[in-house]
């Protein structure tokens, strides 16, 4: 038993506001939850009525025969509270409110909204919603649809969580079409009480449920969603649409990790790190949940394609190159098999083209070679019906050959429309995937491959790195001022040196005369540059200058630099940082910014002054693992230009992990830093050097 389960698996139901009105939310919940046979008592209730669809109606819930488990409130926002505080005092567990009115329309809403969910607090209930459509259960042992959707889906595996009702009974109703058994679905509404974590939590131990599906607007408390999903997705997929795409508002930005880092940055670090498999579109959550079924998940990402027709071939190999499958050609034996049973114009490769005159007898032959093929762990089999041949007979080929190959995933296309519906559902029937395009079975192909290599990935914990806290103390002391306030760039280079950074030495002056003389203690060559609180943009604004080899070129670079400083910021009293020149490296970029609800974010990519421009960067949420790191610096689009071309040999990724790490744990050991950003961070290969560094310290502590 779970806190959920009077919600999702109740024994008894009431349905307050039931009518007889058949136009009505009431009536239509009353009627799904009859028609589809649950299996426990259901009663209406409605003071204006004596029976409603034949079965006795009652005033109130304190009327009732009996103590209920779920009550389903379908009544106007006015008498919701009322409704809600007597099924309270009726020891009712449950409540899913469909009613809106609340939250969502803001002013006398909200404060409505709050008393409900104070009511619901005093009473010990659970309540999904207001503002929702629903939840049911396919398990025969429960068959509840307590939604008001025009049909029961089939049953299956799937579990389905949505912040949209309306899009969630669309993804419901097309759930046949498509293959999709749902085991529960739940639309959520406005979520003050029972959310989407609350459901993971539920769903994690639960037998019927075999793949999780949702429709997420916004995370409620993203850490504890990276915590249940990254434990769940090692057992169960995890699939998630997010929409709103729209930066992080009103927090002003003064670095380029906090320019780079918005909302979408900040969910894809959270699901990348949780295991789960994002959807761009409702479409490819269908693709993808369709893939799901209780075959194997592929040996590794090596597969083939078996075809009757050229284009789509060259599509889905396209497809699944794009999403990093692998089509190797196929071993000897395997083409010395299939040779002799095609015409000549047959291209027996992989993809392997039977031409247009293949039968369903040869897509049972061929495929059955292909998958014994050792190098191959899962194929595409895609028919284009030419006149004479039936999709439902190259669907129950495709069927027998699969079956004999039971831990090497096949996935079907089917391009035709005619027989179309009864070759996919046979094809369903036995557990295989069947597509309309080549596209949709890449997709699905690549998040099984996901999943898979998901699960054999190692669990690591965040590491504990030996720190020196005092120094960093130091660093970070405010002197008696007030935050915010952004560290000197000496002070921001002496805090990534006390958590073990490499950095070029550096020394402060106050003027020019004193940047020469500190450039002689430092020894040539030398870069300067000119420092104001108020800059963000040193390099913008002519205040670097590079490669300096003597006292008198220090001593003309500082004041030209101090002066160009003077027209940008007015009134600025510039300062002269005076720092080692270290020649060459590849630059990258390590930062942080903190998410309102996220909290720090890690950020990676190539750096210097192009940064914004290529936004070649990822995030991840801290604190990060060896592996979140190693996966960072890797997925990159430039990671070549580390890896060395042209000769140049590879910059030491291990020094580059390591950085990563250690600002991680900067991030989270100072919650006080709301952003940070180390640019350029010169990438060698025999290690990594800071030289420019700039941290904001924040008005509060945003953990």
């Amino acid at each position: 038993m779970t806190a959920l389960d009077p919600i999702l698996k109740p024994r008894s139901i009431a349905v307050i506001g039931a009518s007889r009105m058949s136009n009505t939310i009431g009536h239509q919940i009353f009627a799904n939850l009859l028609r589809y046979g649950f299996t426990g008592a259901v009663y209406p209730v409605n003071p204006n009525a004596a029976s409603i669809q034949s079965v006795r109606a009652y005033p109130n819930v304190g009327a009732l025969p009996e103590r209920i488990d779920l009550a389903v409130i379908a009544v106007p926002k006015e008498h919701v509270l009322d409704v809600a505080r007597s099924c309270g005092q009726s020891g009712v567990k449950g409540l899913v409110v469909i009613s809106a009115g609340f939250r969502e329309i803001g002013g006398v809403g909200l404060d409505r909204e709050r008393q409900l969910v104070d009511i619901v607090r005093q009473y010990g209930m659970r309540m999904v919603g207001p503002n929702c459509m629903g939840v049911l259960n396919t398990d025969p042992a429960i068959s509840m649809n307590a939604t008001f959707a025009p049909a029961m889906p089939p049953p299956g595996r799937a579990a389905f969580v949505s912040q949209s009702g309306a899009l969630g009974l669309n993804v419901v109703d097309h759930a046949a079409e498509y293959g999709i058994g749902i085991s529960q679905f739940v639309s959520v509404g406005n979520k003050p009480d029972v959310s989407g974590n609350d459901l993971l939590a539920a769903w994690e131990h639960d037998p019927t449920v075999g793949v999780i599906l949702m429709y997420v607007e916004s995370f409620g408390n993203p850490r504890r969603f990276l915590e249940l999903a990254s434990r769940i997705t090692r057992t169960k997929p995890i699939i998630v649409v997010k929409s709103g795409r729209s930066k992080v508002g009103a927090r002003a930005a003064s670095s380029h990790t906090g320019a780079l880092a918005a909302s979408d940055a900040a969910v894809n670090a959270l699901l990348t790190q949780a295991g789960v498999l994002r959807a761009e579109s409702i479409e490819e959550l269908f693709d993808m949940a369709m893939a799901f079924t209780d075959r194997s998940l592929p040996r590794s990402r090596h597969t083939a394609v078996v075809t009757n027709s050229g284009g789509p071939a060259i599509l889905a190999a396209d497809a699944l190159e794009t999403r990093g499958l692998e089509l190797h050609e196929l071993q000897q034996v395997t083409v010395a098999q299939l040779k002799p049973l095609f015409p000549e114009e047959a291209s027996i490769r992989n993809p392997l083209d039977m031409i247009a005159s293949a039968t369903p007898s040869h897509y049972r032959t061929a495929l059955d070679a292909v998958l014994r093929d050792p190098g191959v762990d899962s194929a595409l089999a895609v028919f284009v019906p030419p006149l004479g041949v039936r999709q439902q007979d190259v669907a129950e080929a495709i069927v027998t050959a699969a079956a004999a190959h039971p831990q090497k995933p096949v996935l079907a296309v089917l391009m035709g429309s005619e027989g179309l519906p009864q070759g996919r559902a046979e094809l369903h029937k036995a557990g295989i995937p069947a597509y309309v395009f080549p596209e949709s079975a890449a997709r699905g192909l690549a998040a099984l491959c996901r999943q898979r290599e998901w699960i054999e990935r190692p669990v690591q914990q965040a590491p504990t790195l030996d720190v020196d806290r005092a120094r960093a103390a130091r660093a970070l002391a405010d002197g008696g001022t007030v935050a915010p306030r952004k560290l000197s760039e000496l002070d921001a280079l002496e805090l990534l040196a006390a958590y073990g950074i490499p950095v070029a030495q550096a020394r402060l002056a106050n003027d020019p005369d004193e940047a020469a003389r500190l450039a002689v203690q430092l020894g040539f060559p030398v870069v300067i540059k000119a420092v104001t609180p108020e800059l963000v943009h040193k390099t913008d604004a002519g205040a670097v200058r590079l490669d300096l080899r003597s006292p008198s070129q220090v001593l003309t670079a500082a004041k030209e630099a101090v002066r160009a400083v003077r027209q940008v910021v007015r009134g600025a009293a510039p300062r002269i940082l005076v720092q080692r020149m270290i020649a060459g490296g590849r630059e990258t970029i390590v930062g942080i910014s903190r998410d309102p609800a996220f909290g720090p974010l890690l950020m990676f990519g190539l750096g210097g002054i192009y940064v914004e421009a290529l936004k070649d960067v990822v995030f991840r949420v801290a604190p990060i693992q060896p592996l979140d790191a190693q996966e960072m610096v890797g997925s990159i689009r430039g990671v070549s230009l580390l890896e060395g071309i042209r000769g140049a040999p590879p910059v030491n990724f291990a020094a580059l992990n390591d950085v990563l790490l250690r600002v991680s744990q900067l991030a989270v050991d100072h919650p006080e830093i709301g952003e940070l950003d180390v640019n350029p961070l010169l990438a060698f290969p025999d290690g990594v050097m800071a030289v420019d560094a700039r941290v904001l310290v924040s008005a509060r502590v945003a953990d």
